[in-house]
């Protein structure tokens, strides 16, 4: 492949993306006709509706913004029968519940004159039973001229009886998500046309669902042929839970959802595993002391080039995992280290709606609460904290471009330093998963600080100078960490 044919969206790097699950963020009161609704502040059940829709989400564009995030990572949207919209009914129709088509043009729209980008979900492996081309195999059967659109293996479908096990594929054996037959052309032509038709639409990406289960790269390289000739610019973001070396080589995703990432960012924020009922099979964090931390991220910036690396999406958590506080077993300095983690690593960082205030949740469907709009429900500490470290990432270019280098380690105390280089400047960044303060600083000419070098930590407020090549009254607390570069920086 040629150098040249490795290419990323620019904007992605200097990105904070904020994840929505649309039916839980947010009521306008402008979509009409909806009965029946689950009261906003009870508890998520796998079926109910909150009433949540994109018009709410256009309310909150101030609320976003002044959090710090400039992009929005929205759970899928198009017309299904599920609250969380994994079971897509018709692809080219933004689902009423939701507001229709005219409440994603005007969320678009407003977001875009805030230069906030916008991606969407792609569930493009399986669709519903009430998408029209199964639904007409299930009318007419084996006369259906969309029969080789599906894999069935016999008739009549069993689509709803629970005696047999269905026999068509399906994603994960569930009845109700029919898996595509992506070796159709007819389907395959289907999928390029919708991702086409809502970049068009001004969409600023795709983030796709599952992407491994349609295996098959010639797929996915026609696919981002498509979207990229849309827009250039638009990203294209896999769910992968593992590696993923297969995708990233240019010629398919511009990055993956990094839950290796997350894993190693929790395993040493957190510090042990997580409670047992919250442990996930395909998720597993394990404890990290700062050795095995530091040779986990030298290993993980190192796997692909810059421009793969700035452009992957680092998570701490998302619609399918528990709650970062409750992972946390509700410590809320140790999900403030995460977050510090999170903001200062190389890869454009993404905040699951309400984790800035502390929302709290196991497994689905207990992760997917309604946001709480209450205020005296929040932890404030948390989201100011929040806030603070996504206004340092966009002040200071190292953190959102710049090369990870390491400094310092301490096992023993539990301490990890490193530095990100950009263009001639430096952001140091320390952090404390011990018990005890850190106070030692040794730079050997890293940073390229000379000595008499006046800093101060930008997280905290202390202020030091460089003396023969060591920081020199700086001191980090138990649990927390700095920034720290230049006064003049």
């Amino acid at each position: 492949m040629k150098k040249s044919a490795l290419s990323t969206p620019d904007w992605v790097p200097d990105a904070v993306f904020y994840q929505i699950f649309p039916d839980r963020f947010a009521r306008s009161g402008r979509v009409t006709g909806l009965t029946n609704l689950e009261p906003w502040d009870s508890p998520p059940t796998p079926h109910g509706f909150k009433g949540g829709d994109l018009w709410g989400v256009l309310d909150k564009l101030d609320y976003l913004q002044d959090l710090g995030v400039n992009a929005l990572y929205l759970c899928p949207v198009f017309q299904s029968t599920a609250n969380h919209r994994y079971h897509t009914h018709d692809y080219y129709r933004v689902d009423p519940v939701l507001g229709g088509d005219a409440a994603l043009r005007a969320l678009l729209d407003a977001a875009h004159e805030r230069g906030m980008h916008v991606i969407l979900d792609g569930v493009f492996n399986h669709a519903s039973r009430g998408f029209f081309q199964f639904n007409h195999i299930l009318e007419n059967g084996p006369a259906s001229p969309y029969l080789d659109w599906f894999i069935i293996r016999g008739f009549p479908l069993r689509a709803y009886s629970r005696k047999k096990p269905p026999n068509y594929a399906c994603w994960w054996d569930l009845r109700a998500l029919p898996k595509f037959n992506t070796a159709n052309p007819a389907v395959r032509q289907f999928i390029y046309d919708v991702a086409r038709y809502w970049i068009e639409f001004g969409a600023d990406g795709w983030r796709l669902d599952v992407p491994n289960e349609i295996d098959d790269d010639k797929f996915w390289q026609e696919f981002r042929r498509v979207v990229k000739k849309t827009n250039p610019q638009a990203y294209i973001v896999g769910e992968i839970w593992g590696e993923g070396h297969r995708w990233l080589q240019g010629d398919q995703f511009d990055a993956i959802m990094n839950y290796v990432w997350a894993r190693t960012a929790l395993g040493f924020a957190l510090g042990r595993k997580p409670p047992k009922k919250l442990r996930h099979p395909d998720h597993p964090i394990k404890p990290l002391d700062a050795n095995q931390f530091a040779a986990a991220m030298e290993r993980l910036v190192s796997l692909h080039p810059q421009k793969i690396t700035h452009a992957q999406l680092n998570l701490l958590g998302s619609h399918d995992t528990p709650r970062l506080l409750s992972l946390a077993r509700g410590d809320t300095a140790r999900v403030r280290l995460a977050f510090l983690l999170q903001m200062t690593a190389p890869g454009a960082p993404c905040i699951y709606y309400g984790d800035e205030v502390g929302l709290t949740g196991g497994h689905d469907p207990d992760c997917r609460a309604a946001f709480p709009w209450d205020e005296s429900r929040w932890d404030h500490a948390l989201r100011d904290h929040v806030r603070q470290l996504i206004g340092l990432r966009h002040a200071l270019p190292p953190l959102r471009r710049g090369d990870w280098v390491h400094m310092h380690i301490s096992r023993k105390q539990n301490t990890y330093v490193f530095a990100r280089r950009y263009q001639g400047e430096t952001a140091l960044v320390a952090l404390n998963a011990g018990s005890r303060p850190f106070e030692h600083w040794l730079l050997a000419g890293k940073t390229g600080w000379p000595d008499g070098t006046r800093l101060v930590d930008r997280l905290g407020g202390g202020r030091a100078e460089v003396r023969d090549q060591r920081i020199v009254g700086l001191h980090v607390p138990p649990l927390s960490g700095a920034i720290v570069t230049p006064e003049t920086a």
